[in-house]
């Protein structure tokens, strides 16, 4: 069996979490892939795979090996196209990153329109709250939100005006102390997300001060998910801190306001970041073209919008 096409199989089932799944997304059959992987697992000489009869879960050993195989995958792939002088033609799988909601409501309908425009070109969208490894992950592009740590990636700025806000129901703020100051959190009840601080939130400076401020908290109830803080939120069981654009419909309706718009930390950028080495490959650069203005397009309304919603 052909080393690298084994390769790719078991690229899909991780992606799949099966071998029934990547048998459908290759059109083989679960017996055709899972002889695939007893090949790789032969080759190594470890298993690559813990398996139940109602589980599958990838072992240490195949953990490392993913990497390993995206890596080289990703590089013939790019040293096909250039060989091929396929670079005005984008073509093949186009993995992104994006965190859930801005993902879901901003990006999906740009990649949505951009497979419209491409037909030969196939897409995978990961919607995932974390900062994902575009190297290790096998990821052509992510959507970031939030400043950015020094890192070889290539990031192209989309938008500027994305704010932390802190909002709780109006229900809720009626019956509890007023929140001037960060500090009056302490006497509430916390809707906490992972991505936003589980045990703490941090503030600007106070008019005069040059300390940090800290706010230290017990979750009422801490979640992985932000239409989870939202919809906890909505139902008055605490305060929650979220980015500007999860908030905005709710605010808009009325089942959340915003409270300390006078604390909230700088406005956090808006990038696209994508790997120098990709730059090239035709499906990502075509990508580029095609969603950066679109993006930038959005975001900007979606600034426009919370200027609206919350002044000052």
């Amino acid at each position: 069996m052909d080393r690298l096409e084994a390769m790719k199989v078991f690229v899909i089932a991780v992606d799949e979490g099966s071998f029934a799944g990547a048998g459908r997304a290759l059109k083989r059959s679960s017996s055709a892939v899972s002889r695939a992987i007893a090949f790789l697992e032969d080759h190594v000489g470890a298993p690559l795979f813990h398996r139940t009869t109602r589980s599958m879960r990838l072992s240490p050993a195949g953990e490392r090996y993913a990497v390993s195989c995206r890596r080289i995958l990703a590089e013939l792939e790019e040293a096909e196209l250039f060989v091929a002088d396929a670079r005005a033609a984008p073509q093949g799988v186009l993995t992104i990153s994006a965190p859930p909601i801005g993902g879901e409501e901003v990006l999906r309908p740009i990649v949505d329109a951009f497979l419209k425009a491409h037909p030969a070109v196939t897409a995978r969208l990961q919607l995932v709250d974390r900062s994902v490894n575009l190297v290790d992950e096998g990821v052509d592009l992510a959507l970031r939100v939030g400043d950015l740590p020094d890192s070889s990636l290539v990031a192209v700025k989309v938008g500027g005006e994305v704010r932390r806000v802190v909002a709780a129901a109006p229900a809720y703020l009626a019956g509890r102390p007023p929140i001037v100051t960060p500090s009056d959190l302490e006497a509430h009840d916390i809707v906490a997300m992972g991505n936003f601080g589980v045990d703490r939130w941090t503030f600007p400076p106070a008019p005069g001060s040059s300390a940090t401020r800290v706010v230290g908290f017990t979750p009422r109830i801490l979640v992985n998910s932000v239409r989870a803080a939202v919809a906890s939120a909505v139902e008055g069981l605490g305060v929650t801190r979220l980015y500007s654009y999860h908030l905005a419909a709710e605010v808009q309706a009325g089942r959340l306001r915003i409270v300390l718009a006078d604390a909230e930390p700088p406005q956090q950028p808006v990038h696209l970041l994508v790997q120098p080495t990709r730059m090239p490959v035709p499906k990502v650069r075509a990508f580029m073209d095609f969603a950066v203005p679109r993006l930038r397009a959005e975001f900007g309304r979606l600034a426009a919008e919370a200027r609206r919603l919350y002044p000052g």
